[in-house]
């Protein structure tokens, strides 16, 4: 079945936007529902001659929504090109209403959806809970941005949690893992930050600068970079320095700009 394994590639993952830990309101006063989930929902699988009105109308039911996917206004075409799509609903009880009508199977929830030639087709729904944004490992350790790092290419299909026992496996003090998510949706951007507890910990995983991803089908490759809580550190003079690392031995090149 065709998913976005490999989506977080398409996309440049900005480390600028996000703090440490984010934030997510889940209003529930006065009996308002609780929110739970990202508006934008993966679809995969879709059958091949399925266009964007007939996606739109299968999944309509659910509530008003607009359907996506990877470089869509370029390529000026009516049909997913690799079998997936993005539903963007407008209300997050739209999701919980589509997951309510999935049947699921080894972990994973189906939806059948017709086209032209094809009927009943099983096609994969996943939803993004918020929850899966964050993970604490330790408590008692502070979050400080001098023990983290911004890992680029997370497959959006990967968990904080996950996130945060694969890189404790490989070089432990492991205190925090989130994943970046959109402001307006709260969906993955295809990023990630790691904070560790301790400084050999944090010097390990940096001077890797890759870690090889093998979590059940995702097997990646992900660069390692320095994190900055907004990609900048203030100086003299009013003036910023934008660092990243740029040299195979670990040495860091700043650019200054005037404010």
């Amino acid at each position: 079945m065709e998913d976005e394994r490999s989506f977080g590639e398409d996309e440049r993952s900005d480390q600028t936007l996000g703090g440490l830990g984010s934030s997510h309101c889940f209003p529930h006063q006065n009996g308002e529902r609780i929110e739970r989930y990202s508006r934008k929902v993966f679809v995969g699988g879709l059958p091949p001659d399925i266009d964007e009105d007939e996606i739109t109308a299968s999944f309509r039911r659910f509530g008003h929504l607009f359907v996506d996917w990877p470089h869509k206004a370029e390529s000026k075409s009516y049909f997913p090109p690799k079998g997936y799509a993005f539903l963007l609903f407008q209300e997050e009880s739209s999701v919980q209403a589509l997951i309510d009508a999935c049947m699921e199977e080894e972990g994973k929830l189906y939806l059948c959806v017709s086209s032209p030639t094809i009927k009943d087709k099983p096609v994969q729904i996943r939803p993004w809970n918020l929850n899966d944004s964050d993970f604490v490992m330790d408590g008692s350790q502070p979050l400080d941005p001098r023990k983290t790092i911004f890992v680029g290419g997370v497959p959006r299909p990967l968990r904080a949690v996950e996130l945060a026992m694969i890189m404790d496996r490989l070089y432990g003090g492991v205190c925090y893992a989130g994943i970046d998510t959109d402001p307006e949706l709260k969906y993955p951007k295809g990023a990630g930050r790691v904070a560790f507890s301790n400084q050999q910990s944090y010097i390990a995983a940096i001077s890797a600068r890759f870690v090889q991803l093998q979590h059940g089908e995702i097997d990646k490759r992900l660069p390692l970079h320095f994190y900055f809580s907004n990609a900048a550190l203030e100086v003299a003079d009013h003036q910023y320095i934008i660092c990243d690392l740029v040299d195979s031995d670990n040495t860091v090149g700043c650019l200054s700009a005037s404010q």
